[in-house]
């Protein structure tokens, strides 16, 4: 392997807007990326069907893993500043397959994830309108594909702008939890909850879990609900300080998301109960859509307020999620691990133009596809999202130890911040993607059974199993000898970061 390093000459880093965002708009795309809105209607249910009253200590206990990897993004982001995150830190610090894995990683939970926001968000606008419809109503596809096009396009059109749009977005959307919360606690002072339950500190007990399974499930889809806010390190490059305000920015994404899921989730327990029927959070025909129930009896003529606050939440995540799937094909373009035209950039709104192009098209494909076959196995794919998002946060764990290894006694904040957190983080969630895949290998976790096996387990292992497959083909390929030779990236490289063009050296090699 070359360890010399390939000084790529270009002191505008990849071609992107350099220091379009600061602490707050990073933090806004952050928090806009994880959709805390959408979120919760989409998991909170079947984490109380998972754990019931432990519903609130199973998202603290979820925080603590994103948070310790928190601290790798940062620390890593300190020292490599690149949009490509975790491939590029899987690969300087374990090489090409590692980091193409990781990359991968990132863009198959994009992937998933923009076909179930499509398809939430379209679902509640029919419902806005006063239609009832179903998953695979074809109004419902042809709306969810005009919502991924039209965010693919504010995507591909700047970062300035997106970053305007979801100012607004977010405001909206923590306005409505704000009414949800006030109502909520209301309806439970004055007795008209329908499921009135008085809070216990019972709830926030990490050790009342009675299930393990039960237990690991919860995590998993809390999990899913605070991911996202790494976005805020994908947009490093367009940074005003790349070294110090993403990391800052993801740390303080964590921090209010915990506060409002939890503050949410009791809210919630108190005002509609426990129960397995009507409002009830443990009734499985509403885990899906648990504002859609309870709009009307909390909020009367403005239930639309939480119906609206849905739509927008989706809509604004189905932007922010192109953002690091488009920024990481980006860098595995620039790198080597993807065809040249990956790495793209608009001349004029200096956006991945092709990346962000390509991630629009396979997320209306894939939606459209999954649908048509079956609404179940899309279904099933967003419960195995988890696994994808397990397998690149752990990897980015992992990697910030080694990438820093021989730091980690230089002083008590390297061993902690570079070593002891993010090896912890990296742990825990390894051990909840090999517990959550063999939970869902039983024929009856999910919606489908494929070969007499969980089709939850087919669909969430077989698509990191796909990223093998294609890593494999793009092997064959000339492009990419530097790369899996480790000479277009590896741990010397001086990777393509906007810093003071002074400072920048000059191409040695005409770049890569």
């Amino acid at each position: 392997m070359s360890t010399t390093p390939i000084h790529l000459g270009n002191p505008e880093g990849k071609g992107l807007a350099a220091g379009t965002l600061g602490l707050w708009g990073s933090t806004v795309i952050g928090l806009a990326s994880t959709a805390p809105v959408y979120s919760l209607v989409a998991s909170l249910g079947w984490v109380v069907i998972a754990v019931g009253a432990q519903a609130p200590i199973a998202f603290i206990l979820a925080f603590v893993p994103m948070l310790l990897i928190a601290f790798a993004y940062r620390e890593l982001n300190n020292a490599v500043p690149d949009c490509g995150t975790t491939f590029t830190w899987g690969t300087k610090a374990f090489g090409p397959v590692v980091g193409w894995m990781g990359g991968w990683g990132v863009a198959v939970a994009g992937m998933v994830v923009l076909a179930n926001l499509a398809q939430i968000a379209s679902v509640y606008f029919w419902s806005l309108l006063g239609q009832d419809v179903t998953n695979n109503d074809l109004r419902v596809i042809l709306v969810a594909v005009l919502f991924i096009a039209a965010m693919t396009w504010v995507s591909w059109r700047g970062v300035e702008i997106g970053e305007r749009l979801q100012n607004v977005l977010l405001g909206v959307q923590y306005l409505a939890l704000a009414v949800f919360l006030i109502a909520a606690v209301w309806q439970f002072a004055t007795g008209s909850a329908p499921g009135a339950t008085p809070f216990s500190w019972e709830w926030l007990n990490p050790f009342a879990f009675t299930s393990w399974s039960g237990f690991t499930q919860a995590i998993l889809l809390a999990l899913f609900i605070y991911w996202g806010w790494d976005t805020c390190l994908a947009l490093n490059e367009e940074t005003k300080d790349p070294k110090r305000i993403p990391g800052r920015a993801a740390l303080l994404t964590t921090v209010i998301l915990l506060v409002t899921y939890v503050s949410v989730t009791i809210a919630a327990m108190m005002y509609a109960g426990l129960g397995a029927k009507g409002t009830g959070l443990g009734n499985e025909a509403n885990a899906d859509n648990f504002f859609l129930a309870i709009k009307d009896g909390l909020l009367g003529p403005f239930g639309w307020v939480l119906v609206v606050a849905v739509i927008i939440s989706a809509i604004s995540s189905t932007q922010t999620t192109i953002l690091p799937t488009a920024r990481g094909t980006l860098a595995m373009g620039v790198y080597r691990a993807l065809p040249a035209k990956f790495k793209d950039v608009h001349p004029v709104y200096k956006t991945p133009s092709f990346s962000t192009l390509v991630m629009g098209v396979v997320a209306v494909a894939y939606y459209v596809g999954m649908t048509l076959i079956s609404d179940n196995i899309l279904q099933d794919s967003i419960l195995s999202l988890g696994l994808a998002i397990a397998f690149y946060y752990a990897i980015t764990g992992f990697a910030c130890v080694w990438y820093f290894r021989e730091e980690l006694t230089h002083s008590v904040r390297d061993f902690f911040f570079k070593g002891l957190f993010p090896l912890l983080g990296g742990i825990m969630l390894t051990a909840a993607f090999v517990q959550s895949a063999v939970d869902m290998w039983q024929p009856d976790y999910g919606n489908t059974v494929i070969w007499g096996i969980g089709g939850t387990f087919v669909v969430g292992i077989g698509s990191l199993g796909i990223g093998l497959v294609l890593m494999l083909l793009w092997y064959l390929f000339p492009r990419s000898k530097r790369f899996f030779r480790g000479e277009s990236l590896n741990r010397e490289t001086e990777v393509m970061v906007p810093e003071d063009p002074a400072d920048f050296p000059r191409s040695i090699d005409g770049g890569l």
